[in-house]
């Protein structure tokens, strides 16, 4: 790491009437978007800020509190504060359910690790029978009971989304999807061969805060929020076979779109 003397942050304006804290979390703030401290590089120290800037431990660990909140860094114990990484997956709405996928085997989030050069996991597999919460009813039209496929799953050993899929029972009851393994290219591949062509699907994001259970599910770093996405598959016929209610850490994905200009 270069020298604090080398320009690598600037001084204090003691004309400000911004915060001391504010103005240092400023400036590791602008080194980090431009560059100067790379991701998973170690920030300069407490004992080197407090020197660099004249100021006490605790107003250095409040300018680390504040670039913590807004999920820029993170800290470990004993080590140092870290720059977190960027997103490793590119999620690309207009192909990760191509058909050519499930024809060759594989599924939605198998394609996006493979696409990030990382190696995929799921875990936390519940697979039950259940009644259907009124949201879900509503999406799946007027359904009372469904098949709940509930996953978590990993990048490199990092979970990253926590996904629940719920199906009409009279199309997964006694198929290969109320197994655990659905086999290969996932749920999408088995409706298609019970009959259920794919024809689209419809999703609704949103970005919050995570709650307790989810940081406790994802390992979220304090400031992380996610992105909350609910998917509903059609068939060919317009029936909606699959309501898709899933929670990804929003540090781990860049969502990709192609619009058409007409």
């Amino acid at each position: 790491m270069p020298s604090l003397s080398s320009g690598l942050l600037g001084d204090l304006d003691p004309t400000s009437d911004r915060a001391v804290f504010r103005q240092i979390a400023d400036q590791l703030r602008e080194a980090i978007d431009r560059g100067r401290f790379k991701e998973g590089e170690k920030l300069p120290s407490e004992a080197e800020l407090v020197e660099h800037y004249g100021v006490s431990r605790m107003t250095v660990r409040n300018s680390f509190s504040v670039l913590q909140g807004e999920g820029l860094v993170h800290a470990e114990h004993g080590k140092g504060v870290f720059v977190r990484p960027r997103p490793p997956v590119r999620r690309l709405a207009s192909d990760r359910f191509a058909r050519r996928h499930r024809e060759q085997g594989k599924s939605a989030f198998i394609v996006e690790a493979d696409a990030a050069g990382s190696h995929p996991q799921v875990d936390s597999l519940e697979v039950k029978e259940e009644k259907a919460s009124q949201d879900v009813c509503t999406r799946l039209g007027s359904v009372r009971r469904v098949l709940a496929r509930r996953r978590r799953y990993l990048l490199d050993g990092r979970p990253v989304e926590f996904a629940t899929s719920y199906l009409p029972l009279d199309i997964a009851r006694g198929t290969p999807i109320a197994e655990p393994n659905p086999g290969p290219g996932g749920i999408y591949a088995r409706l298609e061969e019970l009959g259920h062509r794919l024809d689209h699907f419809e999703e609704e994001i949103r970005a919050r805060m995570p709650s307790p259970d989810e940081v406790r599910t994802l390992r979220l770093a304090s400031g992380v929020p996610v992105i909350h996405l609910i998917r509903t598959a059609f068939d060919q016929e317009g029936r909606a076979v699959e309501v898709c209610d899933t929670v990804m850490a929003a540090d781990a994905y860049v969502l990709s779109y192609q619009l058409p200009a007409t």
